[in-house]
């Protein structure tokens, strides 16, 4: 819990400016009949809080190591139709100790989103993509755990459920891998995380 407000506050802070403007959005998506999204329709967006599992391991020596932390995403979509979708977002997998200094990462996720209805209300979701993330690194020396910064591309995908309170809201249930580059390589940060949607 240590990067609860770390993870949360730029997450509130956007979500707040989104809902903010919601009105002009949904105003113009019901004159328009489309989403915010070109060539797409029925928007929606969410927010979802969680915890990550990161895998880049924890060097030699007998320094502090964790792989977890408290993490959260944002993201916008709309869907083609009622079973193809596309989503747009933010991820932030917090910040674990490892190698006698601090690992994070966060990013930009682009993903294809499939939904698969079981009920009215409940439906099975997948998802496919990649992220744009950037990570940072400290260490100590001799730790075995490469310092520094990095940047990229890399693939993304996860598996999920929600459920529909109303036609406009519905929570979710996700897990989610995005592939890192970190300045000692390449490894996947994992994140379980719950959630809210709301569709406009």
């Amino acid at each position: 819990m240590k990067s609860l407000s770390r993870a949360i506050t730029p997450l509130a802070l956007a979500a707040i400016t989104t809902i903010a403007a919601l009105p002009a959005a949904a105003q113009t998506s019901t004159s328009s009949g489309s989403s915010m999204m070109p060539g797409t329709n029925r928007g929606y967006m969410g927010l979802n809080i969680g915890k990550s599992d990161f895998r880049a391991g924890c060097g030699t020596g007998a320094f502090a190591c964790d792989d977890s932390d408290t993490a959260g995403s944002i993201y916008f979509g709309s869907m083609f139709r009622d079973n193809w979708g596309a989503e747009l977002g933010y991820v932030n997998m917090g910040r674990v100790s490892r190698g006698g200094g601090d690992t994070k990462a966060h990013g930009l996720n682009l993903s294809l989103v499939g939904k698969a209805p079981l009920t009215p209300a409940f439906s099975l979701l997948g998802k496919i993509g990649t992220t744009y993330g950037r990570t940072s690194t400290t260490s100590a020396a001799g730790s075995g755990v490469a310092a520094g910064s990095d940047n990229g591309f890399g693939l993304s995908y996860g598996i999920g459920a929600s459920y529909d309170f109303t036609p406009n809201v519905a929570a979710t249930i996700n897990w989610d891998s995005h592939d890192f580059r970190f300045a000692g390589g390449r490894d996947p940060v994992r994140m379980t995380s719950v959630g809210l949607q709301y569709r406009f």
